[in-house]
């Protein structure tokens, strides 16, 4: 029988995922309970409904798919569990780099179940600090077996600062770039700077990794290069500029508005740096900055004036339009509260067809602040538009208006609520439906009344 007609088999070194998908799939599958067993795929008894089918399975003389006799180490059934087990054990007694690296991405996961531990100390022990065994480890695609790789390397010790910093800089999963991170600090306050080990974490790719090498530049003696770092892409970067720099009796303000100084080399990050330390009286930079031919400029300039708590009404509403998709968000995050004081009908026209796509998001962002009826009838007006995003986002916010034992933000006996409501029934159930318009003294409309 070929198990491929039901759930495909996946092949070794597949990912986890995909095997644990398998045995669930065929256990959850009735039509596998086969009149004989015996004539059940190898691969499907291992995973059988019946706890003895699985455990003659583990017996066989034949060789066994390893990933699954991994699962059926954690089996809720003993015996089942033992004969695994010991089948496991042979593998890694004869094959023991071959089993830890084809098993390891599984057996993470399946230690998080009551009975899964057993595999992994097995992994851990077969691994006892075998240097090459953990680089295959720490190179593999699977975040959580690098994480386990980073775990074992560093609790044996292994490894100097400069490997760890590389590490660190190279990583891509959060977790495991914080392990070696911290391991490389901790190892550079014990033995003492190292100048590449600070310059390979100040390329990190990761804003955590970069900050560590912002911070050790202080013990270093080279607190001098933290105005370099002002404007990094990271904000937790900057932040640890901005404060290396004090702690070298410096100020980050002057510096962080000479980054402005040539317009043609203005980026949007150094923009924001500027920001985040600006006063009040420099918002008439960052409004020159409006002009700059870089949208990503603008819009960070008009973030930074956003930080600034400097939102000129008259001066942004022209921004709306702006070509930059980037400009139009920032825009719409700038005049959120003030929404109520923006022409609905200037707004309304920002949401036509004709218009580009992200002006018409930032433009309904704007009438969904305003609330009420203007609120409702721009996201009604969308409903049946040509824009799929547009649509699930005008959806949302019509469901956003119910909120259970709660009147709607929308006014009472309103006759053009009620023929709004009428356009959008298909996204309430009926009781749903039925007691918000009578939470707003409407009678049931007739679409709703059709579904009653």
């Amino acid at each position: 029988m070929d198990t491929d007609a039901k759930t495909p088999l996946p092949s070794p070194g597949s990912p986890a995922a995909e095997w644990i998908a398998f045995d669930r799939a065929v256990r959850q599958d009735h039509s596998w309970s086969y009149t004989s067993p015996l004539e059940t795929p190898e691969a499907v008894r291992l995973c059988h409904a019946s706890g003895w089918i699985r455990e003659e399975s583990l017996r066989a003389p034949m060789p066994l798919l390893l990933e699954l006799v991994a699962i059926r180490c954690a089996d809720w059934v003993p015996a089942v569990r033992e004969q695994a087990r010991r089948v496991l054990a042979a593998a890694l007694a004869d094959d023991r780099a071959g089993t830890v690296l084809r098993l390891t991405p599984l057996v993470m996961r399946l230690g998080r179940r009551e009975q899964g531990a057993w595999a992994l100390e097995r992994l851990e022990a077969a691994l006892d600090g075998d240097h090459d065994l953990l680089g295959a480890l720490r190179a593999n695609a699977d975040p959580l077996t690098r994480r386990f790789a980073a775990r074992l390397t560093l609790g044996a010790g292994l490894l100097g600062v400069r490997e760890r910093a590389r590490l660190a800089a190279r990583e891509p999963d959060a977790v495991a770039g914080r392990l070696w991170t911290d391991a490389t600090l901790a190892a550079l306050a014990a033995d003492g700077p190292d100048e590449e080990a600070i310059d390979t974490l100040l390329g990190g790719r990761g804003p955590m990794v970069r900050a560590a090498g912002v911070t050790a530049l202080r013990g270093a003696g080279r607190t001098a290069e933290a105005a370099g770092h002002l404007a990094d892409r990271s904000g937790m970067v900057r932040a640890c500029a901005r404060w290396l720099v004090r702690q070298g009796g410096g100020d980050p303000y002057p510096l962080c508005r000479e980054l402005l100084s040539d317009p043609a080399r203005v980026t949007p990050y150094a923009v924001t740096a500027f920001a985040e330390c600006a006063r009040r009286q420099d918002a008439p930079l960052l409004h020159a900055l409006l002009e700059h031919p870089d949208g990503r400029v603008r819009a960070a300039a008009l973030g930074g004036l956003r930080l600034l708590d400097s939102t000129d009404i008259e001066l942004l509403r022209p921004l709306l339009d702006d070509p930059s998709p980037a400009v139009a968000r920032e825009v719409a995050r700038s005049l959120g509260g003030s929404a109520g004081r923006l022409p609905v009908d200037w707004l309304t026209a920002r949401i036509a067809p004709g218009r580009p796509p992200h002006t018409r998001r930032a433009a309904h962002r704007l009438l969904s602040a305003r609330g009420g009826v203007d609120s409702l009838r721009a996201s009604v007006q969308l409903l049946t538009d040509g824009d799929a995003a547009l649509r699930a986002v005008a959806a949302r916010h019509v469901r956003s208006l119910w909120i259970p034992y709660r009147q709607p933000d929308l006014p009472i006996r309103d006759p053009e609520v009620g023929a709004l409501l009428d356009r959008c029934t298909h996204l309430f159930s009926a009781p749903v439906m039925r007691q918000m318009r009578a939470s707003l003294g409407l009678p049931a409309g007739r679409a709703a009344a059709d579904r009653y």
